[in-house]
């Protein structure tokens, strides 16, 4: 048994004709979604690029600080060097003036005590 179907031509083109009309108007949108998308993207790509200078400034300018910094840190490094060489020199010294001392009383002790006894 055949089935035959009988619809009116111009009904379904004017129903294909909504149904293209809804997905123009989708097209649309999606199209004007996109261009602001791109325009946001632009945007961004703008800030950062912004941002990478500011960043790249920061650093040139943190790098020149450090290198002043280590620089001045250097030089009291070195008096530092040098006070502790004075230091040690001054320990000799006095380690020195400490043995003749106790020489030098063991001698008067020893003479004193010795050749010159108590009466």
């Amino acid at each position: 048994m055949a089935t035959i179907i009988e619809t009116d031509l111009k009904e379904v083109l004017g129903e294909f004709k909504q149904e293209f009309s809804k997905l123009n108007q989708r097209l649309d949108r999606i199209e004007g979604d996109l261009t602001s998308l791109k325009v946001s993207q632009a945007e961004i790509k703008g800030e950062l690029e912004t941002f990478k200078a500011e960043v790249k400034g920061e650093l040139e300018t943190i790098k020149a600080e450090s290198k002043g910094e280590f620089s001045t840190l250097k030089n009291e490094l070195t008096f530092i060097r040098e006070d502790v060489k004075d230091l040690k020199n001054s320990q000799r010294a006095q380690i020195w003036a400490l043995i003749i001392t106790v020489i030098g009383a063991t001698i008067t002790a020893v003479v004193k005590f010795g050749f010159f006894p108590n009466p």
